[in-house]
């Protein structure tokens, strides 16, 4: 394993003819922490390989392995450490397309604060919160989060939402009515309980969240333990997200290094890539680069310049 600090800092391996071709895939959900830099108490011994510190140069060696261009780190922890951690590696990675970091939402005065911080950062182009260890069912609908929530709208940042079924599913689609300026990116499909009782119950949630123009949805983090991760798994949950959504407000995104506890980056990235290449060109180009693009306005990360909905990266 890599030392601490070798995921902030530049490496020869990131050649500039990589970074000089057309985008055509973006990996819109990676993980990157440092066990020396905060607590991260969910990552327990009992996570095998999960429990160590997981480096950039590691993940810059999964993306390139699949030919992935570029990927956007997304919050492990709530807290500024985290968040901190994860703009010092894409000042240093030019593969880091941004960053979704952490607010203190429930604290609209707090939150305005690190706004203000790191707004002036281009890499930050996002923020969630990990509802599904917050003790607080109505974590949503309380108004301080709401009146947060606000200030990432009027700043055009959208907002992730981790593991929302079942306890934040409904909330989530309450949430994108409540405020329609905001941009809601559910993560992971709100999971999917593939090949469960619930999977109806499931998609009905899903489809009044996908009811609401200003909600996007991950495909991204669908493996269930003692489960194969396979593509006639997954075809359920995947062709509920094409019918409700449609492919123009999907995006891919690994979810590395979660996927080390079943078939690792190469063996997701193969199931989802033949699901994904069952679709026409353009639609291919939407879920794999061009919604993760405009969602989260990487254009002008990746190019120092204002996208426009013909180039979103």
């Amino acid at each position: 394993m890599a030392d601490v600090g070798a995921g902030v800092e530049s490496t020869t391996a990131e050649t500039s003819d990589e970074f000089d071709r057309p985008i055509t895939v973006v990996d819109a959900h990676l993980h990157l922490w440092d066990l020396q830099r905060s607590s991260y108490e969910w990552i327990t011994p009992e996570l095998g390989p999960l429990h160590t510190t997981v480096t950039a140069e590691q993940a810059h060696a999964e993306l390139r392995g699949a030919g992935v261009d570029r990927a956007v780190l997304v919050q492990a922890e709530d807290s500024e450490a985290d968040t901190e951690f994860m703009l010092e590696v894409a000042a240093a990675h030019r593969w880091v397309a941004g960053v979704v970091g952490w607010l203190k939402l429930d604290d609209p005065a707090a939150a305005e604060g690190q706004l203000d911080r790191w707004s002036a950062d281009p890499a930050f182009v996002g923020v969630r919160h990990l509802v599904h260890d917050d003790p607080r069912d109505d974590f949503l609908a309380l108004p301080t989060v709401r009146a947060s929530l606000s200030l990432l709208a009027a700043r055009g940042l959208p907002f992730d939402v981790p593991d929302a079924w079942p306890r934040h599913l409904a909330a989530t689609a309450e949430l994108a009515a409540a405020l329609p300026e905001l941009t809601v990116v559910l993560d992971h499909l709100g999971k999917p309980p593939h090949g469960r009782p619930e999977f109806a119950e499931w998609r009905s949630v899903l489809a009044e969240v996908a009811a609401r123009p200003n909600t996007v949805a991950k495909v991204s983090g669908l493996q269930v333990p003692g489960l194969p991760f396979t593509a006639d798994v997954l075809r359920p949950a995947w062709d509920a997200a094409l019918d409700l959504f449609g492919p123009d407000r999907l995006i891919w995104g690994s979810d590395w290094p979660m996927t080390l506890l079943t078939t690792g980056y190469a063996g997701t990235w193969e199931v989802m890539s033949a699901l994904v290449g069952e679709l026409a060109a353009d639609e291919q180009q939407a879920v794999l680069a061009g919604t993760a693009c405009r969602v989260y306005r990487l254009g002008s990360v990746l190019t120092k310049q204002p996208t426009t909905p013909e180039a979103p990266c």
